[in-house]
């Protein structure tokens, strides 16, 4: 195991459970960034991969929604990974980043938002009730 491996396996058993949703989200728009540069470079072998890959790591957010706890957000959540799964799909193939620069988009927003909400929580031990509230809701959506 290299000492790269071993620093992002540490990442990962350390991460609580928003900053695996942080470390997905970069891990999906990793893999969105290299499926635009295939397409620019018209390596459609390896933009499928990448959009492939990138497609994994929606469906595993997705599937790790808990709409019981989550309520609205969860479910607001599954039809926006929803939307971006057709529209990377729909996408492929078609010599066009339009849907991977879409998609990009609204991964980097919602990876602000999480990593903003991981900030207030770290910075706060005691949250004020907005932000605890947003914060227990967005928890939930993921269990």
């Amino acid at each position: 195991m290299s000492g790269y491996q071993a620093y992002r396996g540490n990442q990962i058993n350390t991460a609580g459970p928003l900053g695996l949703i942080i470390l997905s989200y970069d891990a999906l728009y990793r893999s969105l960034g290299r499926s635009r540069h295939a397409i620019h470079g018209g390596d459609l072998a390896a933009e499928a991969d990448h959009t492939a890959r990138a497609l994994e790591a929606i469906i595993e957010l997705a599937g790790s929604l808990d709409f019981e706890a989550g309520g609205e957000v969860a479910q607001d959540l599954s039809v926006l990974y929803a939307y971006m799964m057709k529209r990377l799909s729909d996408g492929m193939c078609s010599c066009s980043t339009d849907a991977v620069d879409e998609v990009m988009n609204l991964v980097k927003t919602l990876r602000e938002g999480w990593a903003g909400l991981s900030e207030q929580q770290q910075a706060s031990a005691k949250p004020t009730a907005a932000p605890r509230h947003i914060a227990t809701a967005y928890a939930a959506a993921y269990g």
